[in-house]
């Protein structure tokens, strides 16, 4: 029982941060850390409980756990880079479409090189295989963390009382058409223009999305239209037709609200796989808002994710890339 004193006390501890951080605002990255320490230790905690029951059932558990290492990372391999097939047969050869198809590939390769540099054992292979593994667990880590994160806030179901309604855009398909992954933002907001109506209120629906190159209307007024064309009357609607990037969709979307209404609350839609990185982005635009996601196809979600995980690493590249730059120079330390 003391045994599994420190790790409660730490589990305690996590949980009780992670609380206070996601009701102070539940759109930080760090409630991910929180809650990845809180689940860590809890699980620590348990098998600690066990140890003083049984201390060979606890082996047994612990084993078990490292043992099942092995055959996850290979069935995670075979799934990666088979989503990654699917991507390119159903989506086409866009860089975005094969990043689980280049993730598969890169963990084969990574247990080609290191079982290559233990046949070697040639020092200078060996600092780069623990510089190298040593950013591979540390970027694995974060994307656990942003993960979990990602699930826990995306499970989050949309604040009642709203005033407006963003919906970001994502492109239109031949120019002018409503692509399937903005028809399910747009059928999600419609949803929870229903819901809000059932409640006596009439919260405005903010679309947002600019015209970009290859269109030939700015994204939020095929939106419109499609809203429309659902049932939305379109006095209710808002257009915000400037934007290019995420950023500006919710910049832009704050501006048109605060004309509207100074102390406006609203529920940004986007799909569920970009609802982490879109609240991140929210709370850096200082938009007064939740966001939730619509479904997306199966076969998308993974490289999707993949994607939203590269974007948050290049926003904190300066960190990173120091912490990166840590571990190679604790692996050169060891030549001198």
């Amino acid at each position: 029982m003391q045994a599994a004193a420190i790790p409660f006390a730490i589990a305690a501890l996590c949980c009780a941060a992670f609380l206070v951080s996601f009701l102070r605002d539940r759109r930080r990255l760090r409630n991910g850390f929180y809650l990845f320490f809180a689940l860590l230790f809890l699980g620590i905690t348990l098998i600690a409980l066990l140890a003083s029951v049984s201390p060979d059932a606890a082996g047994v558990v612990a084993l078990g756990v490292v043992l099942l290492i092995v055959p996850t990372v290979l069935a995670l391999t075979v799934f990666l880079i088979c989503n990654g097939i699917t991507m390119l047969r159903r989506e086409g050869r866009r860089l975005a479409n094969v990043l689980s198809l280049l993730t598969g590939i890169g963990i084969c390769l990574l247990i080609v090189f290191n079982a290559t540099v233990t046949q070697l054992a040639w020092e200078p292979l060996d600092i780069l295989r623990g510089s190298l593994n040593g950013i591979i667990v540390y970027v694995s880590f974060l994307f656990v963390c942003f993960l979990l994160y990602s699930i826990v806030y995306g499970r989050i179901g949309p604040e009642k009382d709203v005033d407006f309604i963003v919906v970001l855009g994502s492109g239109l398909l031949d120019g002018h058409q409503v692509p399937p992954l903005l028809a399910s933002r747009l059928k999600r907001a419609k949803r929870v223009v229903d819901a809000e109506g059932r409640r006596g209120r009439e919260p405005m629906v903010v679309t947002s999305g600019g015209q970009g190159p290859d269109e030939d209307l700015p994204e939020s007024h095929a939106m419109a239209d499609y809203l429309v064309e659902a049932g939305l009357p379109r006095e209710r609607i808002l257009l915000e037709d400037r934007s290019r990037t995420t950023f500006e969709n919710l910049t832009f979307s704050a501006e048109i609200m605060k004309r509207e209404k100074a102390e406006y609350r609203c529920t940004v839609v986007t799909n569920n796989f970009h609802v982490l990185r879109a609240a991140l982005t929210a709370r850096r635009a200082k938009v007064n808002g939740q966001v939730i996601g619509s479904p997306t196809a199966w076969y998308f979600w993974p490289s999707a994710t993949l994607r939203e995980f590269v974007a948050i690493l290049v926003d904190h590249k300066v960190k990173n890339l120091i912490i990166c730059g840590l571990i190679v120079l604790s692996q050169l330390s060891r030549v001198f």
